[in-house]
């Protein structure tokens, strides 16, 4: 049988609104009364019910994570971590698909349903409709992974795209590399149009051309076929991929094309997801600092809904933060 809130009460010896007060925040009771409860609440196995308090407070502690492309192994470590830092602040996420054919306004219509206090965005290319329509739905929103969608006046998380396009040309050009590849993922998409444009931009100070190729997807037989493309074209001496798994495929496509890597063809990813770093695969690849943007994202998004939170007059509402080299195996060492 479940224990009740009264049965706690009675252990306690206090009334039922006393033991409703203890477990709301900011709520009129003593430190003594509130122990008490809490003592009786642990001896009988009582929790309670947060739905419930909910309808009290108007407050349901729902954060809604809004992601894209479940099948990005990269995203899945970025959404543990997301989950993970809002449990510890106290909040409870809730998943939100947003591939397919839903669409944004019924993700925002989900979110709606169970009165999120907030939505934090997780994805590396968001199109523009989605900022819209939560605006519109009054949802206030921190967009991770992501330069906003177009939105200037959204929160914003994340790396410079160009910055690491241009880290990576830098990389292969101190390497010795001079025929340079690009493998992006949707040309339309952001990630990929700066990435891309802060590599050519790189290498062009090098007097080095690039050869580009774009993948539909951020996925692994994407960019086998995109870098089969780059071979087409004439191939190169190193490649950087916008995406480790678009690298995962341009390694398997230049491996089946009898080219050894890094011998043959060097490889540079971005991400930093966790098969990057396996046995038999040990890819070179640019990380994004996945715990500082999901705990950067989530004070952003508590900032929005927390009334004691008060964000500094002037703050900027977009923070860029800093990514690095990890040093495998697919390039050759450093001259």
């Amino acid at each position: 049988m479940a224990i009740t809130l009264r049965d706690v009460a009675r252990a306690a010896g206090v009334s039922a609104s006393a033991v409703s007060r203890s477990y709301t925040e900011g709520a009129p009771v003593s430190a003594e009364t509130r122990a008490r409860v809490r003592a009786a609440a642990e001896r009988l196995g009582y929790l309670p019910n947060r739905l419930a308090a909910s309808l009290t407070t108007g407050r349901t502690r729902l954060i809604g994570l809004v992601v894209d492309d479940f099948g990005n192994p990269f995203l899945l470590g970025v959404i543990e971590a997301f989950t993970r830092g809002l449990q510890d602040r106290g909040y409870r996420p809730l998943v939100i698909n947003l591939a397919g054919e839903s669409g944004a306004e019924a993700a925002v219509r989900s979110l709606r349903e169970y009165a999120v206090e907030a939505a934090i965005i997780v994805s590396t290319a968001l199109p523009p409709q989605v900022s819209r329509a939560f605006r519109a739905a009054g949802v206030p929103l921190v967009h991770a992974l992501s330069r906003g969608g177009g939105d200037p006046d959204a929160a914003q998380v994340g790396i410079s795209d160009a910055q690491a396009g241009r880290m990576a040309a830098k990389t292969l050009h101190d390497r010795g590399y001079r025929r340079l590849a690009f493998i992006g993922g949707p040309e339309k998409a952001m990630p990929s149009r700066d990435r891309f444009n802060g590599f050519r931009n790189m290498a062009t100070r090098y007097g080095i051309e690039v050869t580009a190729a774009f993948a539909p997807t951020w996925s692994y037989d994407a960019g086998r076929a995109a870098a089969q493309a780059v071979l087409a074209q004439g191939g190169c001496d190193a490649v950087f991929c916008a995406d480790d798994m678009l690298a995962l495929g341009a390694i398997a496509a230049f491996r089946a094309a009898g080219l050894t890597v890094p011998g043959d063809v060097g490889v540079i990813g971005l991400n930093d997801c966790e098969m990057a770093g396996w046995d038999g695969i040990g890819l070179t690849t640019i990380a994004q600092p996945v715990a500082q943007i999901a705990e950067t994202a989530i004070a952003l998004a508590v900032e929005q809904v927390s009334p004691e939170c008060e964000p500094e007059a002037g703050a900027s509402r977009a923070h860029v933060l800093p990514c690095l080299i990890v040093e495998r195996s697919t390039l050759r060492p450093l001259r």
